[in-house]
Order: C-alpha cells, then sequence, then structure tokens
C-alpha cells in the first residue's frame, strides 16, 4: 500500500504492528515505524529463539518464547502492571541482551555497508529507549543511510525520543523494500549458519 501511495491502508497496517497513532503518520512515518519494527522483530522473532535454542536445544527456544511472551502481556510501565510486569520486563532485557547486539552485526554482515551500519550502531545504539532495540535499529538505519526513532505520537502522548542516525534522509517506501532484503538476506545467512552447525556435528559425533 505504502508504495502505491495508498496511505489510508499503509497507517492501518502499520498500526497493527506499533502502537504509534497511525494517523499522526506521513508517508515516512509509516516507512520508519515498519522498517523499526522489522528490525526489532529479526532480534526477538528470529536472532534470539535461535541463539537459546543453538545453546539450550528446544527448552532455550521455549523458554524465550515464555519470557518474551510474559512481557509482551505484562512489561508495561502502567498501573496495573507494574507490580509484576517489571520483572517480565528486565528478564527479557537480559535475555535478548546478546541477540540484540548480534542481529546488528548481522544486519551489518549482510547488507553489503558494514562500515556504515557499525558506525551507527556503535554511536547510536545507546541512545535508544530500550537497552535492546536500538542496536538491530541502528544497524539497519546505517546500512540503510535513513534515520529511525525520533519524535513518536501515541494516542496518550507524544515521546520525545532522539533519532538514530540523525543527519541521514527520513526512510521512503522504496528504503522499506530495501530493509526487507536486509531481512532476508541475514534469516537466510542464520539458516546456513545452522545447516553449517548441525553438518560440523554430524561430523564429530
Amino acid at each position: 500500500p505504502l508504495a502505491l501511495g495508498d496511505m489510508d491502508r499503509a497507517r492501518g497496517a502499520v498500526a497493527m504492528i506499533v502502537g504509534r497513532d497511525p494517523d499522526s503518520l506521513d508517508e515516512a512515518g509509516v516507512a520508519r515505524a515498519a522498517m523499526e519494527s522489522l528490525a526489532e522483530n529479526a532480534s526477538d522473532g528470529v536472532v534470539a529463539p535461535w541463539l537459546w535454542g543453538m545453546v539450550f536445544g528446544l527448552p532455550g527456544i521455549v523458554g524465550y518464547k515464555a519470557i518474551n511472551t510474559l512481557d509482551s502481556m505484562i512489561g508495561h510501565r502502567t498501573p496495573r502492571h507494574e507490580a509484576f510486569g517489571w520483572a517480565a520486563a528486565r528478564i527479557d532485557d537480559v535475555a535478548n541482551l546478546i541477540p540484540a547486539r548480534l542481529t546488528g552485526l548481522i544486519f551489518a554482515s549482510v547488507s553489503g555497508r558494514w562500515r556504515p551500519a557499525l558506525a551507527v550502531m556503535a554511536r547510536d545504539a545507546h541512545h535508544h529507549r530500550s537497552p535492546n532495540a536500538g542496536w538491530p535499529e541502528a544497524a539497519m538505519a546505517g546500512a540503510l543511510g535513513v534515520r529511525l526513532s525520533g519524535p513518536r505520537v501515541y494516542a496518550d502522548r507524544i515521546a520525545e525520543e532522539p533519532w538514530v542516525n540523525a543527519g541521514a534522509p527520513d526512510p521512503k517506501p522504496a528504503d522499506l523494500l530495501r530493509g526487507l532484503r536486509v531481512y532476508r538476506q541475514a534469516v537466510a545467512a542464520i539458516l546456513a549458519a545452522t545447516i553449517l552447525f548441525a553438518a560440523l556435528a554430524a561430523l564429530w559425533s
């Protein structure tokens, strides 16, 4: 929808994956929100389960997904969830500490622009509101030469967040397609690594 200029459908689609007010999003805002979600979910949904599965097997995958699901359900700073949600959120932060940084490194390595990806990641990742999400987002921003994060509008508030890769242009629909290509290349690299590890394990057994 975004590439076709159908902003109503584009806003509706991105509203399903992010919490910000879709009516406040222009073309760049939709592309930025989608790209940030893509980068963060590459870490949470692909790299982290893969890594903990490689280390601990099936229990590692199940344990990680349980932690991640609890964080999604109750890990919120609201009066309703504060008493229990903070523990789920902190455990999720620890579980994603290594995967998030590894995701950034994978993005940098497969993008063909590893120098700017690593530079932006090293400079801007720690400015992000999340201790982990900033790493894959910064690597994606550097690899594509666009800026991400920044101020965002929610239904009840405006969050003044610093820019990641400030000074770079806003992402366009074509940049979102490039981001999807980086994501697919990262998944392919993980699959290749898994096959290699399995082959080596078979040889050594």
